[in-house]
């Protein structure tokens, strides 16, 4: 067995045995539909400063939506956890989205959602969502309405957001996701749906998903409240999917109750697929504690990733994904691979191993040793 160092808070170091690599199961699931939000791979030798335009490992970044995709994931495309919003800058979130959109449309049941937003140099929230809309239209994906910052700035209250929306909803062709991204995620986004009272605001909500149940495949819930997303599934409207973005209690909430489910549209997928995928197929037989018995590591493991600062959680993705060995560099766009310390990551590092998501523990150790040489 491998073993390495970890860094504690007061400057110490404890021994860490890394466990065996683990076999996970390859294949579909069928009683859930859960998407991946996936990152992307920066070029290390592209720059990628603060403010400047993002430069992509085209090669890496596509693989790796093989490899979601192969776990029978969909792939949720230039989301928050691209760095849409934090690095990822419009022209190139369009050109993932087309990219993506080619490759799945070369394989069967690859399923794809994409980020429609507001994020390019357009004043006006309502003709910047139009032209995003129809540009991921076009490329094949199924949109998802992303919250916007520009709308969250301008509107005044709930009618301007039911305005912006239900012309976007009126005015598409196919069912789309909305997406509700809760300020841990993204602090701008405060009062959205015009109210900072959440009871309120999802009452505006729902109003919105019930004038246009027709219009909506499914809602993304970012919140991090499961009572709440509960409460919110049961309220809407028959056919319109719940599609669960909360990092911490997505075991229970995909397993559901008595009375419904939620589907998936999770960040932490993208680094837990092959557990994942494993469950799914463990509650797709009716094998719900072995479902919880996978899952519950990599819960403890989402946990310490989507800690508070949330917004940073990408800088732990991207780290699992360097030291499993599915990119060469952990380099990110914007330069944010700095985001996290070096405690942080190696209780990354831990929680991973113990969660049997290292596919090389010696690939693992020998990147880890390289970093830890460097940071500390």
């Amino acid at each position: 067995m491998t073993t390495v160092r970890l860094p504690d808070a007061d400057r110490t170091f404890r021994s860490h045995r890394l466990g065996d690599p683990r076999t996970w199961d390859v294949g579909p699931f069928t009683s859930r539909v859960a998407f991946a939000a996936a990152h992307v791979v920066a070029d290390p030798f592209g720059g990628n400063a603060p403010g400047a335009p993002a430069r992509l490992d085209w090669d890496a970044t596509l693989a790796y939506r093989e490899h979601l995709w192969a776990h029978g994931f969909g792939v949720a495309e230039a989301m928050d956890t691209a760095q849409r919003g934090v690095g990822l800058d419009w022209a190139t979130a369009l050109e993932l989205i087309r990219r993506s959109a080619s490759l799945a449309a070369s394989g069967t049941g690859r399923r794809l959602v994409a980020g429609v937003g507001t994020d390019h140099d357009t004043a006006d929230p309502l003709t910047a969502y139009r032209e995003q809309l129809a540009d991921v239209v076009e490329a094949g994906a199924r949109p998802v309405l992303m919250c916007s910052r520009k709308l969250a700035a301008a509107a005044r209250g709930p009618e301007d957001y039911l305005k912006v929306y239900s012309a976007l909803l009126e005015e598409v062709d196919r069912p789309v996701v909305l997406h509700w991204l809760g300020t841990a995620f993204d602090p701008a986004l405060e009062g959205y749906w015009g109210s900072s009272d959440v009871g309120e605001a999802t009452g505006h909500f729902l109003d919105l998903v019930r004038a246009h149940a027709g219009k909506v495949d499914g809602v993304k819930v970012s919140l991090l409240d499961a009572a709440h997303e509960v409460g919110l599934r049961r309220a809407l409207p028959e056919g319109v999917r719940c599609y669960t973005g909360d990092d911490f209690a997505y075991p229970e909430l995909v397993a559901g109750d008595e009375v419904g489910h939620s589907d998936a549209l999770l960040g932490v997928l993208d680094a837990i697929a092959p557990a994942a995928s494993t469950a799914l197929r463990l509650l797709d037989a009716g094998d719900v504690p072995r479902y919880h018995e996978v899952l519950e590591p990599t819960a403890a493991l989402s946990r310490h990733v989507f800690g508070a600062p949330t917004f940073h959680y990408k800088t732990g993705v991207v780290f699992l994904a360097w030291v499993c060995g599915f990119q060469d560099a952990f380099t990110m766009v914007g330069g944010m691979q700095s985001a996290r310390d070096v405690v942080h990551l190696g209780e990354v590092l831990r929680l991973a191993d113990l969660a049997g998501l290292l596919p090389d523990p010696e690939l693992a150790a020998t990147r880890w040793a390289r970093l830890l040489d460097v940071l500390t």
